[in-house]
């Protein structure tokens, strides 16, 4: 049995992590083996998510403050460990639902992104969207395509310009 100190340090700890992250998303694990949690700990960890397995107690403790801590609390049953995105908020469903598909004892609960709660039946969108990472390359293309049009815009708007310089030259000739 943990002592009451160590619990409310747990706590405090946990409260940290959620205020820092862009997403967290609960699981449940049960009946996963120690191999299959540890290649599941591996391919969070490659994606720069922590995974930890916390009480329920604890977690409700370090989401008393959190907005829509009541909802989230009503998705803590059974085990439940945590994955805490602080970069890329899609990440975590990515890895949840692949590593799912051949290992049906991990089970998507619901996850909170940037305040926002996601259920138990959002999983397949939230994997399917793109990352911030993809994002980002994705407005960067644009701009870039924006860039290169450029010199062709400023270049007839020019042509334009001498046209009309020069038709007004020959007006009043």
């Amino acid at each position: 049995m943990m002592k009451r100190d160590t619990k409310e340090q747990i706590a405090q700890e946990i409260a940290e992590k959620f205020q820092k992250s862009q997403g967290f998303y609960f699981t449940e694990f049960q009946g996963l083996d120690v191999k299959k949690m540890g290649q599941l700990r591996l391919e969070f960890r490659k994606a720069g998510i922590e995974y930890r397995v916390v009480k329920n107690t604890l977690i409700k403790k370090a989401l008393k403050d959190a907005a829509n801590a009541d909802k989230l609390a009503a998705g803590l049953k059974n085990t439940t460990a945590v994955a805490f995105s602080y970069d890329d908020p899609i990440a975590p469903a990515k890895i949840i639902k692949k590593f799912s598909k051949d290992n049906e004892a991990l089970k998507f609960k619901m996850a909170s992104i940037d305040g926002s709660l996601f259920g138990p039946d959002s999983l397949p969108q939230l994997s399917e969207m793109l990352s911030k990472t993809e994002n980002i390359g994705r407005l960067a293309g644009m701009i870039n395509n924006m860039v290169a049009s450029v010199p062709m815009v400023i270049n007839a708007v020019m042509r334009d310009l001498v046209s009309v310089i020069d038709q007004v030259g020959k007006l009043e000739k």
